[in-house]
């Protein structure tokens, strides 16, 4: 008989726990279908934000050998690097270079030299024998010329046919001798030439090493001016050691002007039509969460583009900073909120309470009940939208639709009132417009004077 009233009391018990849970859960759901939040009145920002990195608006690019593609090197490693952010003088070392390339050329040009030479001096020695050899004749002719002048002085009361033979032989030798002065001389410029030509490509390798050994020294890189030395950035990534340096971007590293800083930000493709050159911007640095700075939109790309880590096409977008703060460094990762407009005093409420059919309307909860009210909205931001009527101050309207939403009928606004509003907000931000076309011209205005006054700068030796 226990057992059974054991049984009996574990069933009930079960059952009451059951019953609980159920109604505890319904409850709960009650609660947040009634999850509300009240109309907020006060200023409203409509933004743009995008996260963005520190550059120096001006900078000194530290390079690499101009005359790279001139020796045929086309890249070659960094061996070695300043860490970034380092503080250097002009002329102070900044990076080295691998001169691998440099030193095999440099011995590949040094054995043609060589060669060339050997060449010369085996050329020099050719000449000289073979003009010695052509004296040596020259001499021995002159000797039988005067042999034969000697001979035909003798002849004289000898018969003609003999005096004619002697004079024959000597006209014959003097010949032989006049055309071996010839040969000497020809044979003498031939060698001369022949000389003059090797001369001029061991010359010509002469000239290829001078530019190997001035190459060989620009491949030590050297600071062109004073400042801080920032890497430089290529399609690969951030240059260090072990990068690759290619001639046709020769670029090491930048000193950078921090006077004046921009950040450079892209805005994906569904913002960027809110995005106007002009625009008033905040900027936060991450680095330093709690000092706010303000900017300048400058510059908006007109074409798009597609960036790794992004899903959509975005546009770069140009922002100064308005202030000079000696903690700001380049690279440092900024945050950017665009100003599209501020309004000093509006109602507004979250986003997740409006809803749109053939009108924009939301649940509003009055006196325990709820009704459906058709509203006139402003512009948004990420959270909130503006409210420019059909609400009031303090009203409370629902974030998640109610039971039976469905049949419940719109309270409609006054299509008078809704249209002077709807001008009203129209006229808002004409006038938004044209304070901003304004900026756009005074700042268009000013970088073409600072332009102009560049363009008109003497220098004077």
């Amino acid at each position: 008989m226990k057992k059974n009233q054991i049984i009996t009391l574990v069933v009930i018990l079960a059952a009451i726990a059951a019953a609980i849970y159920y109604f505890s859960g319904s409850n709960t759901d009650d609660a947040q279908q009634d999850i509300v939040s009240a109309v907020k009145y006060g200023p409203f920002t409509v933004s743009v934000s995008a996260t963005g990195e520190l550059e120096a608006k001006r900078s000194k690019k530290i390079m690499g050998p101009s005359s790279m593609r001139n020796a045929q090197i086309y890249e070659t490693t960094i061996q070695s690097l300043v860490p970034e952010g380092t503080e250097v003088k002009e002329g102070a070392f900044v990076a080295q270079l691998d001169k691998t390339e440099v030193a095999n050329k440099m011995a590949d040009i040094q054995a043609e030299m060589d060669k060339i030479l050997t060449q010369l001096d085996q050329v020099k020695i050719d000449t000289s024998i073979e003009m010695r050899g052509l004296r040596d004749q020259m001499v021995n002719v002159k000797f039988s010329k005067e042999e034969t002048k000697l001979q035909v002085e003798l002849s004289k009361y000898e018969p003609q046919a003999v005096i004619r033979q002697k004079n024959i032989e000597f006209e014959k030798i003097e010949r032989e001798y006049e055309q071996l002065r010839v040969k000497l001389g020809l044979t003498k410029d031939k060698n001369m030439a022949k000389i003059a030509e090797i001369t001029a490509s061991l010359n010509q390798q002469k000239v290829k090493m001078k530019r190997l050994l001035d190459l060989s020294d620009e491949f030590t890189i050297k600071a062109p001016a004073d400042g801080m030395v920032i890497y430089a950035r290529g399609w690969e990534g951030k240059v260090s050691s072990g990068s690759r340096l290619r001639a046709w971007d020769p670029v090491v590293a930048e000193l950078p002007d921090l006077t004046e800083m921009i950040s450079k930000t892209y805005v994906n493709e569904v913002d960027i039509s809110k995005v106007s050159i002009g625009q008033d911007t905040r900027i936060t640095v991450d680095a330093f969460p709690d000092v706010e700075y303000t900017g300048t939109v400058q510059k908006v790309a007109n074409i798009g583009e597609q960036l790794r880590n992004y899903d959509t096409k975005v546009f770069e977008v140009i922002v100064s900073v308005n202030e000079q703060d000696s903690i700001l460094r380049p690279a440092m990762t900024t945050g950017i909120e665009v100003i599209i407009s501020d309004y000093d005093s509006v109602a507004y409420i979250p986003l997740e309470a409006l809803y749109k059919d053939s009108v924009n309307y939301v649940y509003k909860k009055v006196g325990g009940k709820i009704m459906k009210q058709e509203v006139v909205v402003g512009p948004s931001n990420d959270l909130d939208i503006i409210i420019a009527g059909g609400l009031e101050k303090g009203e409370e309207v629902l974030l998640t639709k109610p039971e039976k939403a469905d049949d419940m009928k719109i309270a409609y606004f006054n299509e008078e009132q809704k249209k002077a509003l709807l001008v009203d907000l129209e006229k808002k931000e004409d006038e938004r417009k044209s304070v901003l076309e304004e900026k756009k011209k005074t700042l268009k205005d000013d970088i073409e004077r600072k332009e102009e006054s560049s363009n008109r700068m003497i220098i004077f030796n």
